[in-house]
């Protein structure tokens, strides 16, 4: 969905992470081939349950926000009151088959994102509310498959369009400096609390980044660029292992970099940050086995998307949020004319947030507030415009050199 969203935005660049164990079970979940819990219960008939699922369907279909994905479905939230007034062994001792399976359906259609629900199936499942057959759950089912079979294709398209850069991550999301060596927390905080036993793990580095590169080729056609690190989680061990694979550049968060330089940001009284040319531009790593870009995120601004504006409403949230960007350009402006710094336009304003945490805490899966973002982006192009990496990092001429990432 948030591609689908971006596609109609086309002044707009992003760029975007998927992960390649994600991007096999999505292929695993679309072509049937996977099961959980959940879905094992959504599909077994309703006389079939027996009290170890009745007991799991009330324990655990109600895994979601109760503001935004229960609330605004009148029968989903009968359900989830009447869990919460009379409680789960009152429900799991009165519950006729007509509760389980109307939960069974609701728990499936409250995650459809709402950019689908003028899709006539899904509106038609919105609209019946109650009543569901096991029918209609295995039409629920047949109708994510088809979407999921849509993610990896559309994100190929938008790529190869130039609108989206895609990046990837180690195999299976392993945290590589820990895999290197679980005494790497050191580097920074020569104090950290370690595990007991040492553990060094190293030859499994460049299988993990191997894997991934073959798969993104497999999948999208072309090498991939940017590699997000698990976590942003660098060290100095595992860097010519990235460049010797073929990646260009990296990301990592703005901590990283005041470990590195040994200069931490500070902040004014609305949160920005007082020296920008530090932490706005791109930097490069020189390794044994080459020279590697790094990007480092704002983590305030990141921050404000996945944990503050959702309790917000649309129009304060992207106000406040392009104030920022625009405090950020008043102040490098300011700097250049006091001669505190020469960094030269295009500045780069990192936002890197994991995609999966905040969505469901938003209002329609952050549809409004995407939507106002995007708008107000779209209209700013000239004094500030959504690029990706590696547009960013091509046209910089402000990549000031680091020996090492601590």
């Amino acid at each position: 969905d948030l591609v689908l969203l971006l596609e109609r935005y086309p002044k707009l660049h992003q760029t975007i992470n998927l992960v390649p164990s994600l991007i096999l079970q999505l292929e695993d979940y679309s072509a049937g081939r996977a099961f959980d819990p959940y879905l094992t219960v959504t599909l077994t008939p309703t006389e079939q349950l027996n009290t170890e699922h009745r007991r799991f369907i009330i324990e655990h279909f109600f895994d979601a926000n109760h503001h935004t994905l229960i609330d605004p479905h009148p029968r989903y939230r009968e359900l989830y009151e009447m869990r919460r007034e009379a409680g789960k062994t009152w429900c799991l001792e009165n519950w006729t088959l007509r509760e389980y399976s109307d939960l069974l359906a609701w728990h499936n259609l409250a995650w459809f994102d709402p950019m689908f629900w003028d899709d006539p199936e899904i509106a038609t499942w919105l609209k019946q509310g109650r009543n569901f057959t096991l029918s209609d759950r295995q039409r629920i089912f047949t109708k994510q498959k088809q979407i999921l079979s849509r993610i990896i294709p559309q994100h190929r398209k938008m790529q190869d369009s130039g609108q989206l850069e895609i990046t990837t991550t180690p195999y299976t999301h392993p945290i590589l400096p820990l895999l290197a060596d679980t005494d790497a927390g050191r580097v920074a905080v020569s104090n950290m609390a370690l595990p007991q036993y040492r553990f060094q793990w190293a030859e499994d580095i460049p299988r993990h980044l191997e894997k991934a590169w073959d798969l993104y080729q497999d999948r999208f056609g072309r090498t991939p660029r940017g590699l997000w690190p698990s976590e942003q989680s660098v060290s100095p061990e595992i860097l010519p292992y990235i460049t010797k694979q073929g990646f260009k550049w990296i990301c990592s968060d703005e901590a990283v970099l005041g470990w590195t330089l040994q200069h931490f940001f500070h902040r004014d009284e609305t949160g920005n940050i007082s020296e920008p040319e530090w932490l706005y531009r791109p930097y490069r790593l020189e390794t044994p086995s080459g020279d590697l870009s790094i990007v480092f995120r704002d983590h305030r601004l990141s921050d404000l998307i996945g944990f503050t504006y959702s309790a917000m409403p649309a129009e304060k949230a992207v106000a406040d949020f392009v104030g920022h960007l625009d405090a950020i350009a008043r102040n490098l402006k300011y700097r250049q004319g006091t001669g505190a710094t020469t960094l030269e336009k295009p500045w780069l304003v990192n936002i890197a947030l994991d995609g999966e945490n905040c969505w469901e805490f938003y209002e329609k899966d952050g549809l409004p507030f995407l939507e106002l973002l995007y708008e107000t982006l779209s209209k700013s192009i000239g004094k500030c415009f959504s690029d990706n990496v590696s547009a960013a990092i091509d046209i910089s001429i402000n990549q000031s050199a680091i020996t090492s990432t601590k």
